[in-house]
């Protein structure tokens, strides 16, 4: 008896040592984006010049939060963006404008996309405008058109539909937008 006991210790301690499944990151289907969190890195070019930056971006309801960080984890710019507008905060100075497109094109010398991307980034359509979409095999997109924008999606957390996006290219003109998000948070 006293080893029965014994091994079903040793069998159970052993099968909880396993490692675990690591999370499967799915998004819920759907048209408006309620909420979500992500750290990543980011690489920009845009006219001839090269600049990348730790990202880290919190969306709830109407707002945005865009942390830009240095090599080092320190906030190098913030974007902070609500009903009433957008707010920039840069090297001590802060900046104010009513969308994101014409502030951080002034400040940064790059525009964000800020209202389309809030839906790509969970590889979704934004709401409002056509959009032109292409699946992969898996039915996941891979390929984005919309407002003048291509965004090219090379990486999902999972081969199922509803996997979020891990990399992505957004392209237009002379501008292309690297994002690559190590770390989701729905």
């Amino acid at each position: 008896m006293f080893r029965l006991a014994l091994i079903l210790a040793v069998i159970s301690i052993l099968s909880a040592c396993g490692t675990p499944n690591p999370p499967v990151l799915l998004r819920q289907a759907q048209t408006e984006v309620s909420s979500f969190a992500f750290s990543g890195r980011v690489a920009v070019r845009h006219n001839g010049e090269r600049t990348s930056a730790g990202v880290r971006w919190t969306h709830h309801g109407p707002e945005d939060e865009i942390l830009l960080l240095t090599p080092l984890g320190q906030t190098a710019a913030r974007i902070f963006s609500n009903s009433n507008g957008v707010l920039l905060e840069e090297s001590g100075k802060k900046y104010f404008e009513k969308n994101a497109e014409t502030l951080t094109e002034q400040v940064l010398g790059w525009h964000l996309p800020l209202s389309g991307m809030r839906y790509w980034v969970l590889a979704l359509p934004a709401v409002g405008s056509e959009a032109v979409i292409e699946k992969s095999e898996t039915g996941q997109i891979k390929m984005l058109r919309q407002d003048g924008w291509e965004i090219n999606y090379t990486r999902y957390a999972a081969d199922s539909t509803d996997g979020l996006p891990l990399r992505m290219t957004l392209q237009r003109e002379d501008m292309e937008m690297q994002l690559l998000i190590d770390e989701w948070e729905i």
